[in-house]
């Protein structure tokens, strides 16, 4: 097969800079690639200029290799093709690692990540799965911007309820204060579906810019109240963000494949200009009157149904949500949850469902709290727990998961059910939701809608009892509870 240009300057590229093992990343502008460089003595400047079709060298932060408009996201988009990554993102690099030296929850991180990477090799990528990574991309970047303005936004709404309650009680000066804090948690939240668009565009390969204008379309920023753009499936007014982010992740796609034709047929002499007036243009109109429409309509019953089977069911659909949500991670399918959280805080003000998954890592954390006490002789266990124990506690599951209990088998099963009596508690208890998406555990509870925190509490500690007794009565494998070799040594 005939090499094509672009194919060339990407192999030419990396020939010249010391090859792929000497880049740590790739972005690029408008004109050229940027290239962070491990080691400069192995980059060969005069051979990287002399590339036919580099138009210049630029050495700074990053190595710059400048080739002009238009084939320059060609050449950078095949560079990190072929190193397996995205633009942006750091070139995988091997290293061996051994226990000496590290710390108890190193081990644990470690451990947990071998089975996980094994759990995954047993199941086949699948389109399914692929949409859930790229649901778990575009949204795992905002989890600290999720949690930081989520709190915020809690002390926020403490000092509304205390002065809504007795308004003598804080000064009228707490007022600036609270529209302070409101101000900082609502430059995420007013503006989500811009930073959304940005990293579905990075996660389907469009450009980042682009993205996020079509996630800024959904605000229908100039449109005049009086006089809107009409539905025209029902005939209703359109509304600023109706579809949510789930309309914003689709039409980002649907533009991915638009703008990546686009540069194949348009000359690159032109195509700075010809192919991002003309993505917006079709992407930007189908947003508006195509997607809007239907992902408003599938949000609306999306969140009406969960709210439905929550109200009738009670605790035993709390029960299910809590002993089931642990697979669904094993699986990756939690990650799907992620945008039907923020599209049930649009629209009711908080989550009922992120309390209720919660309580999985409480049945967790019982669960290996059993295993601490029933096999202290097994050290290499105990130090695991030691170390994947106080993040579990905090809300992060993973270490637990994949490096204590599931590599055990039993106490999974019976830390699932830990989880499904924390989370009846929660659903029996009900009215308990979460303003914003945060870590579970005791994280969680400054997000608490309502001034529930409580009862979520109370779940916690049931799930916390629940995960213990069913692992401390009928979940410790015999092989666990033994001194293995590397104790003895």
């Amino acid at each position: 097969m005939t090499e094509t240009r672009e194919q060339r300057l990407a192999r030419e590229i990396y020939k010249n800079v010391g090859g792929m093992g000497n880049v740590e990343k790739i972005i690029h502008c408008m004109t050229r690639v940027r290239l962070t460089i491990a080691d400069y003595s192995k980059v060969n400047i005069e051979g990287l200029k002399a590339v036919d079709g580099v138009l210049g060298v630029v050495e700074d932060e990053t190595l710059q290799v400048v080739l002009g408009p238009g084939i320059v996201n060609k050449v950078a988009n095949l560079m990190v093709h072929e190193a397996g990554v995205k633009l942006g993102e750091n070139f995988p690099k091997s290293a061996g690692h051994k226990d000496a030296g590290r710390s108890n929850r190193e081990m644990a991180e470690a451990k947990a990540a071998e089975v996980k990477a094994r759990e995954k090799a047993k199941h086949k990528s699948n389109g399914f799965k692929r949409a859930l990574k790229s649901i778990s991309n575009i949204f795992v970047p905002l989890i600290p911007a999720f949690v930081g303005a989520g709190i915020i936004g809690g002390v926020a709404a403490i000092f509304q309820n205390i002065m809504a309650a007795d308004s003598s009680a804080l000064s009228q000066n707490w007022v600036s204060v609270i529209t302070t804090l409101n101000i900082i948690k609502n430059g995420l939240y007013l503006y989500l579906v811009i930073y959304v668009g940005i990293n579905s565009a990075n996660e389907f390969g469009a450009t980042p810019g682009l993205g996020g204008v079509i996630g800024a379309v959904t605000m229908l920023t100039g449109m005049d109240p009086k006089n809107p753009l009409p539905n025209i499936f029902n005939g209703d007014a359109l509304s600023p963000l109706q579809g949510g982010i789930i309309g914003v992740i689709f039409a980002v796609w649907i533009l991915a494949l638009v703008e990546k034709r686009l540069h194949k047929i348009v000359p690159n002499a032109v195509d700075i200009i010809v192919t991002p007036t003309i993505a917006l243009l079709v992407i930007g109109l189908f947003t508006i009157f195509i997607v809007m429409p239907v992902a408003g309509a599938v949000s609306g019953a999306l969140v009406g149904s969960i709210t439905w089977v929550l109200k009738v069911g009670g605790a035993f659909s709390g029960f299910i949500l809590g002993l089931f949500f642990l697979p669904m991670v094993m699986f990756g399918l939690h990650q799907i949850l992620t945008p039907i959280h923020i599209e049930m805080i649009n629209k009711t003000g908080m989550t009922p469902l992120l309390p209720i998954l919660a309580m999985a890592g409480a049945g967790q954390v019982g669960a290996a709290i059993a295993l601490w006490i029933r096999c202290r002789k097994n050290k290499k266990l105990v130090q695991l727990i030691k170390g994947a124990l106080p993040v579990g506690i905090m809300g992060i599951g993973e270490p637990l998961i994949y490096g204590v209990t599931l590599p055990l088998g039993r106490p999974f099963i019976t830390a699932c059910i830990g989880g499904g009596i924390g989370g009846a508690v929660i659903a029996g208890i009900g009215n308990i939701g979460a303003i914003a998406i945060g870590t579970s555990g005791i994280d969680l509870i400054p997000l608490i809608a309502h001034g529930r925190w409580l009862g979520y509490i109370a779940g916690l500690v049931a799930g916390y009892i629940g995960g213990f007794v069913a692992t401390y009565f009928f979940g410790i494998p015999k092989d666990a509870m033994k001194e293995t070799d590397a104790d003895r040594e």
